[in-house]
């Protein structure tokens, strides 16, 4: 069995910079725009569009991992 493959690979940013532009979207109510402007601040320079294709690329898989963490500790709390 091979290990799956990383989805990051065709992507010139690094994954943590991905994941913070995905989540910084889906966590507070900003538009594409407001979280280029606040990227651009940190000296990360990416056009609003591709906030939207990561969101529409990475959205899906950061949600299902935060779904999975979320069960693995509520199961935690079961006494």
């Amino acid at each position: 069995m091979q290990p799956a493959p990383n989805p990051f690979r065709y992507f010139n940013s690094s994954p943590e910079v991905i994941r913070l532009v995905v989540m910084m979207y889906v966590r507070f109510p900003l538009s594409l725009r407001n979280v280029e402007d606040l990227l651009f601040e940190r000296g990360i320079d990416i056009c609003h569009e591709t906030v939207r294709f990561w969101w529409n690329r990475f959205g899906p898989m950061f949600a299902s991992e935060i779904r999975r963490q979320r069960v693995s500790r509520m199961r935690g709390f079961r006494h």
